[in-house]
């Protein structure tokens, strides 16, 4: 396994949603009460927490886990496929009377999305928890991701605890929880898509939200003390330092498009092992967008995630 390139592989805690992906293929996306009908089902990993975990054991960096599942098939099986992964499941629960969360994918012949998440033991992540996996890991992991699929508490704890650990935190805001407004001030790296960051400068005191890109996440990165990377799709990413700078990442060529499920988890993950790495912010991103590109010729959220090594050998061939 090729780890990153600064320092070697770097040590991700990843907390999060853990959820098995339903997808079925059609010929385009429903619209608001409409029936389309596709030749079947798949079943996929998925659960943004877990799919950005799975990001960066690819990339290289050493994974542990932190979230909750039912004790079910689905939730054992959900597990086991973490576990094959090389990550840590020492950290997921599993809860009795609680199903394991279920995403319902449908996937265009575009490879568009449209997904609806049944939360399930997700909504039962534990503080306590949470706080304590953070505080455990003060001593080895390089950077704490957190996506926001779980309880605000939940999110809180992750996020507070990093802070007073002096741990990196990378902070997917996806969605765009009320909590996050009073967390900005433990200086998260915010990784927004051009929707969530709208949403995002809302919480600011005086809202942002009617500004451009580049003002909203500029606000933001002075509240936080630290960058702001905004996903753009086929666009690329933008980071934003706190002093003001903006640098904008281009896009790397994509594959064949069949799935954009799991593109930005995949950017989370793979920025996050970078960052554990020991590797600039920029340089992070610039990986990331590339895994991210790469991901969606995959089937399933998980089906396109690269290896370190592809990825070190696409940005060797830009």
């Amino acid at each position: 396994m090729t780890g990153p390139a600064e320092g070697g592989p770097g040590r991700v805690l990843v907390v999060g949603a853990v959820n098995v992906d339903m997808v079925v293929r059609a010929p385009r996306l429903p619209g608001p009460g409409e029936t389309v009908v596709g030749p079947g089902v798949q079943r996929f990993g998925g659960g943004k927490g877990a799919n950005a975990a799975v990001a960066a054991a690819r990339a290289g960096a050493a994974v542990r886990y932190v979230g909750a599942v039912g004790a079910d098939d689905v939730g054992s099986g959900a597990v086991a496929e973490l576990r094959a992964e090389g990550i840590d499941v020492g950290g997921v629960a599993v809860l009795d009377d609680v199903p394991t969360g279920v995403a319902l994918i449908v996937v265009d012949a575009d490879g568009e999305n449209q997904i609806a998440v049944g939360g399930g033991a997700n909504a039962a992540v534990d503080p306590e928890a949470v706080r304590s996996a953070v505080d455990r890991s003060a001593d080895r992991a390089g950077c704490v991701l957190v996506s926001t699929e779980i309880p605000e508490d939940a999110v809180a704890a992750a996020v507070e605890t990093a802070a007073a650990r002096g741990i990196r935190c990378v902070l997917n805001p996806a969605p765009v929880l009320p909590v996050i407004g009073r967390l900005l001030r433990h200086g998260p790296v915010l990784t927004p898509n051009t929707t969530e960051i709208r949403d995002l400068a809302a919480l600011l005191p005086h809202g942002e939200e009617a500004g451009p890109v580049e003002e909203q996440a500029t606000a933001l990165a002075r509240r936080t003390n630290a960058e702001v990377v905004v996903t753009l799709g086929g666009d690329g990413a933008l980071v934003v330092d706190p002093g003001g700078g903006v640098e904008q990442v281009p896009a790397h060529p994509a594959p064949a498009v069949r799935d954009t499920t799991g593109a930005g988890d995949t950017f989370n993950g793979v920025l996050a092992a970078g960052l554990a790495a020991g590797e600039t912010v920029p340089r992070a991103v610039r990986r990331a967008v590339v895994a991210a590109a790469l991901s969606v010729a995959g089937s399933g959220a998980r089906g396109g995630m690269p290896s370190g090594r592809r990825i070190e050998d696409e940005l060797a061939a830009r």
